[in-house]
């Protein structure tokens, strides 16, 4: 039952001043700032920084921008998928219909093959009758 009420719950939030939890929080932190070196993101974090401190407006409209745009293409598929056609068949039903539309398809190409000019059929009849 404690491990249902830890899943459910979740475990106390460590405080990084606490002495039962000081020796892990320096472990994770370390950890995270040695990958974020390794993969060089603290640079990029400086970087932006002194962009965002040197060019504030730009800064912000970039920011709102790239959230606008973001809102605004969920927006659309939303509502592209809100007004598309919901067709309530089940997957069987939707095979079948595929199925059938190929059957047609090649129903279609032997009946073309078949009004081909008079010469080629009468030279396939012949050959067979022998």
């Amino acid at each position: 039952m404690g491990n249902f009420k830890k899943m459910l719950f979740g475990e106390k939030m460590p405080d990084k001043n606490d002495p039962q939890y000081r020796e892990r929080y320096e472990k994770e932190v370390g950890a995270g700032r040695k990958f974020a070196k390794t993969m060089r993101i603290d640079r990029l974090a400086v970087c932006i920084q002194s962009f965002a401190n040197s060019h504030r407006r730009r800064f912000l409209c970039l920011v709102f921008g790239f959230v606008i745009l973001s809102f605004g293409f969920n927006m659309y598929r939303i509502v592209h998928a809100g007004s598309a056609s919901h067709d309530k068949s089940t997957a069987t039903q939707r095979q079948e219909q595929m199925l059938e539309r190929r059957h047609q398809k090649l129903r279609k190409t032997l009946d073309a093959a078949h009004c081909a000019p008079p010469g080629i059929l009468s030279k396939k009849n012949d050959n067979q009758t022998k």
